[in-house]
């Protein structure tokens, strides 16, 4: 879980059965005999040894909870705040908060590139990180060899890539993909907001540079937040904002429908500048690497299908409809950032003042998630790390440690003065984390851990994914890459 403490929540470690969970399918795992599949399936999970002992927790009338790996992010046993759970509708603030980011402005650009496939792409790509989320989360569970009941095992991506990679292997792989993730987000968070800010005020003094700076007094105050539950509120206010800023503009765009260009949509794709919009798109539905940790800190985590299904579903049809109608609207001057074409400079500054309190809203996610996995892996004290925990035993922040937080945040801003040209750097890092931890990994591992329990049209989608994810991967790498070193040899825009 995000929130430092126990694995539960509530002072114990101990895996938890689930009597409600989505993923359950007694036929997958019984014969007619009560053996098969089931005792298969026994005989290749972590039940035996340390990982399960048989015992549960119960809590509420039911039992929930995780085992606590020790290579997981996002737990510190012991340590730090309370770990307070969730309901279904604030786990929905955070994956809607990280799909439905400030990346929403750049779809009207990969319209203009990718035409009617742009679209296809923004509802497809939807659906199959709806999937790998799903099977993700599958990934956490095994049938408790007494009962057949669900139990989660595993509490993080890292404890699923231990099992599948290796324990050092797996661990540094998956860590080290989701800290560039999480902080290339914070960072395009900054980018966008001294972009937004400079769009706004191009004969003013200050630069993007110096816009990126002052954004950042905004953000210093994040150092202190301490739980998952305080993330949720922000993503809720991020959420609402989002809602109300895009209604601005849709309604803008709506009011010149007599103009649009209905014909400027084509089938055909420039195969130059697409790959990099494909790898938008892709980042732009990254969440996986949070789905662990708010399925586990969900009050009734047989609702998290439900909660994904309906967010991804409400994101493929927003994305879509805002990037096809905003490009009609605009046609070929399309640009980067959508706001930018707007004409009125008054109507315009609002809109951009407004995005760039989302951007500031939607900053604490992956930062948070950025701090949680540095603290497993380098705070959690002798001997499992060689630097001390950062917290204190009253669940507060050491004042070294919330200046190790503070220090993230600074370091993020600092990148992000080094590191321009918003749209092609995420296209670039969206063909490389993005697929890597939306696509190939979560299907790799269903396959692994799930597979003699799949049939085989399971195992083909799972592979088709796959595919799609190294050839989305791959083209957009080298596409973005040599788009990202040209606008370098152009120079910085500042």
């Amino acid at each position: 879980m995000f929130a430092p403490g126990d694995a539960n929540g509530d002072g114990s470690d101990q895996p938890t059965e689930m009597s409600s969970n989505p993923f359950r399918n007694a036929g997958s795992w019984s014969n007619e005999d009560g053996e098969g599949d089931y005792k298969n399936e026994y005989q290749s999970t972590s039940f035996v040894g340390n990982d399960y002992d048989g015992r549960y927790q119960q809590t509420d009338g039911f039992r929930q909870g995780s085992i606590a790996s020790e290579g997981s992010s996002f737990v510190c046993e012991g340590e730090g705040g309370g770990g307070s759970k969730i309901d279904e509708f604030q786990a929905a603030w955070n994956v809607t908060n990280a799909i439905q980011g400030m990346f929403i402005v750049s779809l009207p650009f990969a319209v203009l590139h990718g035409g009617y496939w742009a679209i296809i792409a923004m509802v497809g790509i939807a659906h199959i990180c709806c999937y790998t989320g799903k099977v993700l989360v599958q990934c956490l569970y095994e049938p408790d060899p007494s009962t057949g009941q669900l139990v989660r095992v595993r509490d993080s991506y890292v404890a699923i890539a231990k099992v599948c990679f290796g324990p050092k292997l797996g661990a540094r792989a998956v860590s080290i993909a989701q800290l560039i993730e999480l902080l290339m987000t914070c960072i395009l968070y900054v980018v966008v907001c001294g972009d937004l800010l400079a769009g706004t005020y191009p004969q003013g003094s200050f630069d993007s540079r110096s816009w990126m700076l002052f954004v950042g007094i905004f953000l210093l105050p994040m150092g202190f937040l301490k739980s998952l539950k305080m993330v949720s509120t922000l993503s809720f206010w991020c959420t609402m904002s989002h809602i109300v800023i895009n209604a601005v503009i849709l309604g803008y765009c709506l009011l010149q429908i007599g103009d649009w260009g209905w014909s400027k949509v084509r089938w055909s794709i420039d195969m130059e500048n697409f790959p990099i919009s494909l790898g938008v798109i892709v980042f732009s539905y990254t969440s996986q690497i949070f789905l662990p940790t708010l399925e586990g800190n969900m009050i009734d985590r047989s609702k998290f299908n439900w909660m994904l299904d309906w967010s991804h579903i409400a994101a493929a049809i927003f994305k879509a409809g805002f990037g096809y109608i905003c490009f009609l609207t605009f046609q070929n001057d399309t640009q980067q950032v959508i706001t930018n074409n707007l004409h009125s400079q008054g109507f315009k500054g609002m809109v951009n003042f407004f995005l760039v309190i989302k951007a500031i809203l939607s900053y604490p996610l992956p930062y948070y998630a950025a701090c949680e996995l540095l603290e497993r892996n380098f705070f959690r004290g002798p001997p499992k790390t060689k630097f001390p925990t950062i917290w204190n035993l009253d669940g507060e922040l050491k004042v070294w440690g919330l200046g190790f937080r503070v220090g993230v945040i600074v370091s993020t801003i600092l990148m992000a003065i080094f590191i321009p040209h918003f749209s092609i750097l995420m296209g670039f890092i969206g063909s490389f984390t993005g697929t890597m931890l939306s696509f190939i990994w979560p299907c790799y591992f269903h396959i692994k851990i799930k597979g003699h329990l799949l049939d085989q049209k399971e195992i083909a989608k799972d592979y088709v994914i796959i595919a799609l994810g190294v050839l989305f991967g791959v083209i957009g790498i080298y596409d973005s890459g040599n788009a990202l070193i040209n606008a370098f040899e152009i120079g910085l825009p500042f």
